[in-house]
């Protein structure tokens, strides 16, 4: 396997969106592409599929690597979520606004950090 993506639709009114569950390309298929084309169809899928407002997720804080990616593709960070990871490594909430979120308010960054119990699972 080269690779894989995998994500959902969730959330409810102007929070309906494509939500990024996990994304990975093993070592020898890196640096060509690959996730980048991935999150391009499961972008694609959000908007058009599922008509989704925005596309999101979740990314160690530490892994520099991936939010550089992340952000050439983009996306923001909406939000930190301390201690989300095992409760000891912060996530950042990332996001993306699609064509439906027309004046991108789901991607305007809360002014303060939140814990994992702060987060509503629909």
């Amino acid at each position: 396997m080269m690779g894989y993506v995998m994500g959902k639709a969730e959330g409810n009114g102007k929070d309906w969106h494509g939500h990024v569950t996990a994304v990975t390309v093993a070592p020898l298929f890196r640096r060509i592409g690959l996730a980048s084309s991935m999150m391009e169809w499961l972008e694609r899928m959000s908007e058009h599929v599922y008509n989704g407002y925005f596309v999101d997720l979740f990314v160690r804080k530490s892994n520099h690597v991936a939010v550089g990616m992340y952000e050439r593709l983009g996306y923001t960070t909406y939000r930190t979520v301390l201690k989300y990871y095992s409760g000891e490594e912060d996530a950042l909430d990332m996001r993306k606004a699609l064509p439906r979120d027309v004046n991108k308010e789901s991607v305007v960054p809360l002014k303060h950090p939140i814990t994992p119990d702060q987060l509503a699972y629909d």
